[in-house]
């Protein structure tokens, strides 16, 4: 499938990072130098995204004003010759081209196949890409190439805090999925170690699907519900067990091990910052 549009979902409220998310959105946190949303445009655009949806909360739809350009900052970075920063947001904007940038509100949150039904009407009638705001993906080869559920390996012990999938082999990393098992809490529900990552790849189908989807206890719509109604219905979904580093940036925990790694793993600050971890 040549996928060229993608929906990104970061309309969360954010609760597991309060009260910092009160006046700052999750996506905007940083890992490193870069916003997280940073990392994930990146990684869609190297899989050959033309287009990114982004679906919003009315409240903090200011995560659009990081990849817009600012003039009148630069003219004022221009005028003092502050060329190195200039440089930073050149880069940024070199980073961008060639994508368009689109949005969509999710007033409540509702879930994430919620937020996703919210794209429809942008996306049509094309196949398009998932990536949730929450998982960064550090990979020489960008995950959306494959179809269409992204799937990784984790330790049986920390299976019940993941979405995990039974499957049949097919070939080297793909198989079929035949149940998505959500966060299984009883060792003998735990069908495989494999568990799914934020990235996917849905097709027109997943939406009529997502319309029928019965909201669960919080009243939300879940994606993986759908899809397991596919399944139930004898329509295939794919895994694909990804290559690369999976950093998690779901809860705070997780953030500041993940900010961690790419703050020493960084060029210029890395070294810098294992000194000073031995010095302290």
């Amino acid at each position: 499938m040549n996928i060229k549009k993608a929906i990104i979902p970061v309309a969360g409220l954010g609760t597991r990072f309060l009260p910092l998310t009160k006046a700052i959105p999750k996506p905007i946190l940083p890992l490193a130098d870069r916003p997280m949303i940073d990392y994930i445009v990146e990684e869609a655009k190297k899989s050959g995204i033309e287009r990114i949806v982004f679906v919003l909360s009315s409240e903090k739809t200011n995560i659009l004003d990081y990849f817009k350009k600012n003039l009148r900052l630069e003219n004022i970075l221009e005028k003092r010759n502050q060329k190195d920063i200039l440089k930073s947001l050149k880069d940024l904007d070199k980073e961008i081209e060639n994508i368009s940038f689109s949005s969509v509100i999710q007033q409540n949150p509702k879930g994430d196949g919620d937020a996703i039904l919210k794209a429809q009407k942008i996306i049509g009638k094309d196949a398009c890409g998932v990536l949730f705001g929450d998982d960064v993906i550090l990979s020489k080869v960008p995950v959306l190439e494959k179809p269409i559920v992204c799937l990784k390996r984790v330790p049986k012990n920390m299976i019940s805090s993941y979405g995990v999938v039974k499957v049949d082999k097919i070939a080297n990393r793909l198989y079929k999925i035949k149940d998505i098992i959500e966060k299984p809490k009883k060792q003998e529900d735990i069908p495989s170690d494999l568990a799914i990552v934020g990235r996917y790849i849905i097709t027109p189908l997943v939406f009529d699907y997502l319309k029928k989807v019965s909201p669960n206890h919080k009243g939300e719509i879940i994606l993986a519900e759908a899809l397991r109604n596919m399944l139930k219905d004898g329509k295939i979904v794919y895994g694909y067990e990804m290559e690369g580093e999976w950093l998690e940036c779901g809860n705070k925990s997780n953030w500041l091990k993940s900010n961690l790694r790419i703050c020493l793993q960084h060029p210029e600050f890395g070294p810098m910052l294992k000194d000073y971890l031995k010095k302290i």
